[in-house]
């Protein structure tokens, strides 16, 4: 099975012409085992067969390198919001070690799991946090004090930007991966956008490789700071998205 999980890695990430050392191919792989035991006892994901894994989760993760330039990763302060089972954060950590991670997740238990693939994995500089993206986004500690924030949490534009946004610094990024035809999603979102301070630089829409699953990332750059009345308290901005 590993043999075969390196083969579907090297397919998958060659698309991206990104390589892995071998720590970085058993730090994936030893990823994968600790998904599959901690899913038998609580639900991290529906997808567990090696293959969807490693393109829905694995290589899905690292599409950031189509908008985001890979060289200016390094050293980056990086937040994955509703982070889940880590994705993108954990691949985007492996692949790029030099990334300074933060994983921010609404459930306990979620984190924990995330806890102990840091802790096998031997991650250096990153740490999963418990709480609310609307609580966290006005805390002096967090708040405009990442060079990038990315998301996979399943959210329309305008509600993710408002989670999102208010913790990019001026001149970052906030990147959400999206599927399928959003253009309607995005043309509702202009108005969010320019509330809180961000503006759509660029977007790539691709088919993810190995699969029938069409993509798109958007690249949205802070130009200025937000407002301090956003984010608004918990559960605003998903049932009144700023328009």
């Amino acid at each position: 099975m590993k043999e075969r999980f390196r083969d579907l890695m090297e397919q998958g990430l060659g698309e991206y012409s990104i390589g892995l050392s071998d720590r970085q191919m058993n730090q994936f792989y030893e990823y994968y085992q600790l998904l599959l035991q901690w899913n038998k006892v609580m639900n991290l994901t529906a997808i567990t067969e090696l293959e969807e894994v490693v393109t829905k989760h694995f290589v899905d993760s690292l599409a950031l390198v189509k908008v985001l330039d890979r060289e200016i990763l390094d050293g980056m302060k990086v937040l994955d919001l509703g982070t889940g089972a880590g994705f993108p954060g954990i691949p985007i950590k492996i692949t790029f070690p030099g990334v300074k991670m933060v994983l921010l997740d609404s459930l306990n238990k979620r984190i924990k799991f995330l806890d102990e693939v840091i802790e096998r994995l031997g991650l250096e500089d990153i740490r999963g946090i418990h709480g609310r993206a609307e609580d966290y986004g006005r805390d002096g500690q967090y708040r405009e004090m990442f060079d990038l924030c990315v998301s996979r949490a399943v959210a329309n534009l305008a509600t993710l930007s408002e989670y999102c946004i208010p913790f990019v610094k001026i001149g970052g990024f906030f990147i959400p991966y999206k599927s399928g035809n959003v253009q309607e999603e995005i043309d509702q979102a202009k108005g969010a956008l320019k509330l809180l301070g961000g503006r759509m630089e660029a977007r790539a829409e691709f088919m993810l490789p190995g699969s029938d699953m069409s993509r798109m990332l958007l690249k949205i750059k802070k130009i200025e700071g937000t407002a301090k009345r956003y984010p608004r308290k918990a559960g605003m901005p998903g049932k009144e998205p700023l328009h």
